[in-house]
């Protein structure tokens, strides 16, 4: 019954295709990032202590993380949050 309630108040429900655009454009700009620093999804994904099939996720804009998953993203790639959220 919670579940239910957050969702009609303030979760993503219907909003996750309006979105789904911005998910790509972030998950674009961490591969990319990624891909020019030289690291795996596996070892970004060990350096945020998380799985590879998710930050596989993220890159495909499939799963949007949270705001800290995003800041512990950007110090395990040395960039600042602006870079992975730009364009968005």
């Amino acid at each position: 019954m919670i579940y239910k309630k957050y969702t009609k108040i303030g979760g993503m429900g219907k909003d996750k295709k309006r979105h789904s655009k911005s998910f790509k454009t972030i998950g674009n700009n961490i591969r990319n990032r990624r891909i020019s620093k030289n690291i795996s999804q596996e070892e970004l994904a060990f350096r945020i202590a998380s799985a590879r099939n998710y930050i596989g996720c993220i890159e495909r804009g499939e799963k949007f993380p949270s705001v800290s998953t995003l800041l512990d993203i950007s110090h395990a790639l040395d960039c600042a949050l602006k870079d992975i959220v730009d364009n968005v």
